[in-house]
């Protein structure tokens, strides 16, 4: 028998609290969502120039080529002025070399030479700004006729724009007048105030509708409560009056112990004793068997070996029996009034996880290979048609598909939360207790893997269980 089906469950239910809560469990963007983002803002920073801009653009490089003429006109005046000073000057160096002799008129013949380069520098430089002062003034055409034309380009876009809202403004009313008239022609007077009623009617019908009818869900919900209510109170009362009754066929005295807890499907099943005259139960051992509902075939299950036994989904519609040796030896046998009641619903449930290809799970690791996990942190086991895997946040765990090694039951050790638990030996040397957040999720779990595993030609069951394939 596998380590830890028969142990005791404990879970800590402040874990299913916690859902989401780990900052390791949230999936981080994907790389098509950042390269997305990327696009968009490249998008968004992308500044595209409309006519308009190439029209004010033109205007400032005509005005920018207007200063430049202007500063250039202004240059020519001073090179005017320079080339006076210069001839000037030659003329009083000419007038001073004829009065002078010897070394000083060397050096005056030196000085006549340097002005003369000078003024042949400021004739080159002259020419040179005239050739700017053509060119600029060339730019400045340019941009004056670029700058027209995009101002005409701007005058014919906001024109044909302007049309064709005008001309879309034209076409809806005309849409609208038709539609007018046609609605006018199509009923007479009686018909309109006919139809006008009858508006009335439907809106007076809806209001009525708004206000009763959440009154009347409300009202229906309350009988439903008070129904089931009622039915619960019906059935302990019917399983006490069994239990008397079994009490009454064997007698007052016969009885030791008693089965209590209500016979269906994620129910605790729990002994108790009679009268304080029954040895105390730790001191007896205990083996529960599942039997046919005729009564035919009597099945052990194994390592259900305590007072207490959570049903499995296989007891659904079969009668649980538990034998029990007493400390000296002598035996009592007690039994289930009637075979084990399956939940309500959670057959068509577990349908509609199967129609979707497989479900997933919230889940907390009571034990691992029958040790107790000291931090019950939360899991997702994922139930599909070829595998079941056992995985934290984004980190999987475990992944197997359906084998013939491969055990799962429900919990079948004793206390209070062994309707929640499940235990799964995966493969050999590898088993897990797992805690679920509600006695119907378990076994909807059970069942819908044990579904996906016949497909597969598996029968998924526990330790020693010799239930047909299909069960």
């Amino acid at each position: 028998m596998p380590l830890g089906v028969e142990a005791d469950i404990k879970l800590v239910p402040s874990v299913f609290l916690a859902l989401g809560s780990d900052e390791e469990d949230q999936p981080s963007p994907s790389k098509r969502e950042i390269l997305a983002k990327e696009a968009a803002d490249l998008v968004a920073q992308q500044k595209r120039l409309s006519v308009r801009d190439l029209a004010s653009k033109f205007e400032r490089g005509q005005e920018a080529a207007h200063a430049a003429a202007a500063k250039l006109a202004e240059d020519s005046a001073l090179m005017l002025e320079r080339q006076e000073l210069i001839t000037k000057l030659r003329h009083v160096l000419d007038a001073l070399g004829g009065r002078v002799a010897g070394r000083n008129r060397d050096d005056v013949e030196e000085s006549v030479t340097l002005v003369e380069a000078l003024g042949i520098q400021l004739v080159q430089r002259e020419i040179e700004m005239s050739q700017e002062k053509i060119e600029l003034r060339k730019m400045a055409t340019l941009f004056k006729q670029a700058s027209g034309e995009a101002k005409r380009m701007v005058e014919e876009a906001r024109s044909v724009a302007q049309a064709e809202i005008e001309k879309a403004k034209a076409s809806v009313l005309r849409v609208e007048a038709l539609i007018t008239e046609q609605q006018r022609r199509s009923y007479s007077d009686s018909e309109r105030a006919e139809l006008e009623a009858m508006r009335r009617e439907v809106q007076e019908a809806r209001r009525i509708k708004m206000l009763h009818e959440p009154s009347k869900v409300m009202d229906m919900d309350y009988k439903l409560q008070a129904i089931q209510q009622q039915f619960d109170v019906k059935s302990a009362e019917v399983l006490q009056l069994r239990k008397e009754l079994d009490i009454a066929k064997h007698g007052a005295n016969a009885r030791v112990y008693r089965v209590d807890g209500t016979e269906c499907l994620g129910s605790l099943l729990s002994l108790s004793p009679v009268d304080e005259q029954a040895p105390d139960l730790s001191f007896c051992k205990f083996q529960w068997h599942r039997i046919s509902a005729d009564g035919g075939k009597k099945e052990l299950i194994s390592g259900a070996v305590k007072s207490q036994y959570a049903p499995d989904p296989f007891d659904a519609g079969r009668i649980l029996r538990v034998d029990i040796t007493l400390p000296g030896g002598a035996k009592e046998f007690l039994s289930t009034t009637g075979p084990v009641d399956p939940a309500p619903g959670l057959g068509n449930y577990v349908e509609a996880l199967a129609k979707k290809g497989g479900t997933e799970f919230n889940v907390v690791i009571v034990q691992q290979n029958g040790e107790y996990v000291e931090k019950q942190a939360l899991h997702a086991l994922e139930i599909g048609r070829l595998r079941m895997k056992l995985r934290k946040g984004l980190t999987t765990k475990i992944k197997e598909k359906y084998a013939a090694g491969m055990q799962l039951c429900g919990a079948r050790g004793g206390g209070q939360a062994a309707p929640l638990a499940m235990f799964w030996l995966v493969k050999r040397g590898l088993t897990y207790m797992l805690g679920f957040e509600s006695e119907r999720e378990r076994n909807a779990a059970i069942m819908l893997a044990r579904r996906f595993a016949f497909d597969c030609n598996v029968m998924l069951a526990g330790p020693d269980d010799r239930s047909p394939i299909g069960t």
